[in-house]
């Protein structure tokens, strides 16, 4: 983890939030390549989720939502966790991280476990009182399952279909660490997926391995993912069955993904809660039904985190050790950078039209700076798929040299089919 946390800081991945002033425990700022790195990945999720499937369409619901939303999710009486103190070093302790009343940190006496609510509470308006409460909301299904009606009406969907939101989540967690895994802010990818009572377990399984399947198709190896089914006393009370997805991470295998049957609860208790009827009107039975819910939950984060590592190699080259992030095509936040082989006047002039011709296509990056073996490595360690060289013989011959990051390999192409030869590579159709 410490050279992933350490090459994220030095090439502009991640960077410590408010770090000028000493930090924000638990928040952290994306940098240039690590907005880049971010948005592809939820890029991925949606064309995944939304624009491959005809069943599912998107919204964007608000972060501050009316608070009996939360009443009746359940949020307000029961989202905590267990806290435990320590009477020695004063730190705060989540309970179930660990076995023992031994503090991990100083080894000191831990106070019996109390429960904490770990919604952020504000206020809306001018007044502070309980009139004006609001919560920023811990996580993005809520404003799914209250804009159910508004969906069903709009787009006249029949059952099974989707509705998902990417959208940032706010938990006030007991403990924060391992870098970007567990945060204070942070932002989901999650699908509501509803389906007729009976059909359920059905979907339950067929979202359980369409969601494996999409981090093997961006490059993860399966050897690093698995599926852990809940137990019956670790299930959530509403669900009929959850499972994660776990990654292998350096810390050992910690969730990726959950993958829940949530029954009907959430759309009964919003009905009982608001007095609006929320059903969906079968037109085979000619009955009103509470569909099920199948609920995919990634974190946007962890799903970073996760393809960063699976993706950072070293390997010896000739007397060195070579530093690559192997990033499938579609998450690289570069697709290819142009490198004159010289900064002279012609080789300048000829990479820089080459550079703004193909970023009208892709995020595209222009390196003049130091030796051309210097700037294959920077451009290796931040996961750029191809190197484009033009040197002074493109002068002459219109052509220039294409560098594969994985292979090293290069391959001398004419200018003018620079876009063919790229488009199919960078969308994983050709390697």
């Amino acid at each position: 983890m410490d050279k992933i946390v350490s090459l994220s800081r030095r090439r502009g991945f991640v960077f410590q939030s408010s770090e000028i002033y000493g930090g924000h425990g638990g928040c952290w700022d994306y940098g240039p390549l690590g907005v880049q790195l971010k948005n592809n990945v939820k890029q991925a999720w949606w064309q995944s989720i939304v624009q491959e499937r005809d069943d599912v369409v998107g919204v964007d619901s608000s972060i501050l939502m009316n608070p009996r939303v939360w009443e009746a999710s359940g949020h307000v009486a029961g989202f905590s966790d267990p806290m435990s103190d320590c009477l020695k070093c004063k730190m705060r302790w989540r309970a179930d991280d660990f076995e023992g009343k031994i503090c991990p940190s100083c080894g000191g006496e831990l106070t019996e476990p109390r429960q904490f609510n770990l919604m952020f509470k504000t206020f809306m308006g001018p007044m502070e009182d309980t009139a004006s409460v609001a919560y920023l909301r811990p996580e993005t299904a809520q404003g799914i399952f209250v804009n159910f009606d508004n969906v069903l009406n709009t787009t006249r969907k029949k059952l099974p279909f989707g509705i998902a939101q990417i959208g940032k989540s706010f938990r006030n967690e007991i403990t924060t660490g391992n870098f970007i895994f567990r945060s204070r802010e942070f932002e989901q990818m999650e699908l509501e997926y509803f389906v007729k009572p009976g059909t359920d377990d059905y979907w339950h399984e067929h979202w359980l391995q369409a969601r494996i399947d999409w981090y093997t198709s961006l490059g993860m190896k399966r050897e690093n993912l698995q599926l852990r089914a809940h137990c019956s006393d670790e299930l959530a009370h509403y669900a009929k069955a959850c499972s994660d997805i776990q990654y292998l991470f350096p810390m050992g295998w910690s969730e990726l993904e959950g993958i829940a049957n949530r029954c009907d609860f959430d759309l009964k208790q919003h009905s009982k809660h608001s007095g609006k009827t929320l059903e969906y009107f079968d037109e085979e039975s000619k009955e009103h039904i509470t569909p099920y819910v199948i609920e995919p939950s990634a974190g946007v984060d962890r799903s970073v985190l996760a393809f960063l590592i699976d993706a950072y190699t070293e390997e010896p080259d000739k007397d060195d050790i070579r530093a690559v992030l192997k990033l499938h095509p579609r998450l690289a936040p570069f697709k290819a950078a142009v490198l004159p082989l010289s900064k002279k006047e012609p080789l300048v002039n000829m990479a820089k039209e080459i550079h703004a011709s193909l970023r009208k296509a892709w995020m595209v990056t222009y390196d003049e700076s130091q030796s051309i073996g210097r700037r294959y490595r920077r451009q290796d360690e931040i996961g750029t798929p191809y190197c484009i060289t033009v040197d002074f013989d493109s002068l002459d011959d219109n052509q220039v040299t294409v560098r594969e990051r994985d292979s090293m390999t290069q391959e001398r192409i004419p200018i003018s089919e620079i876009k063919a030869y790229l488009c199919p590579r960078l969308t994983g159709e050709l390697k």
